[in-house]
């Protein structure tokens, strides 16, 4: 089965509650979005809000991803605000979940950003990833290529430093 893919879906509340759902389902297996399992609805649901504001309010955008009528993947295309920037965007907030790993998903979510991103006047993507899990070696898969690091940069527990790894795909050359 292949994803139907929306985006700027309306955001509904089922909809943003999805989301924050999503978001504590892959945090809590181990994904890199933004926290540190475990984690609940309660602690994801106001930096959800504050990141679904920056889409209805503008400049972000939200591309989802449905099996069937099932919402299973997200990621938000972020806008550089700088305008000598307009020309490439930021993925955040990459997210497939826990239980479809293995069905290709992930790949077909990134394949969809890029094949959307020219849509926003993009010719390139950066996403970061954390250090220590092997992202770095799925994104590169796609095209990305490793830019840069920021050592130690996020502190996942007290003594657990891990580096953010900055990674980049020109869309103007073909995907790996």
């Amino acid at each position: 089965m292949s994803l139907r893919f929306v985006l700027d879906p309306d955001l509904t509340p089922d909809l943003r509650e999805g989301i924050v759902d999503l978001w504590v389902d892959v945090t809590n297996a181990g994904g890199a979005v933004g926290f540190v399992a475990p984690v609940g609805a309660a602690e994801v649901r106001p930096v959800a809000e504050r990141t679904l504001a920056d889409i209805t309010d503008g400049p972000d955008r939200l591309l989802v991803g449905y099996e069937g009528d099932c919402l299973v993947a997200v990621l938000i295309f972020a806008d550089n605000r700088f305008r000598l920037k307009t020309h490439w965007g930021i993925l955040k907030r990459v997210m497939v979940h826990p239980d479809t790993q293995g069905r290709g998903y992930g790949l077909d979510l990134m394949r969809e950003a890029a094949r959307r991103a020219p849509e926003l006047g993009w010719r390139a993507l950066h996403v970061t990833v954390r250090g220590g899990l092997g992202l770095e070696r799925f994104y590169a898969r796609l095209g990305y290529r490793e830019i840069g690091r920021l050592p130690g940069a996020l502190r996942v527990a007290p003594g657990d430093d891990r580096d953010e790894i900055l990674m980049w795909r020109d869309l103007d050359e073909p995907a790996g």
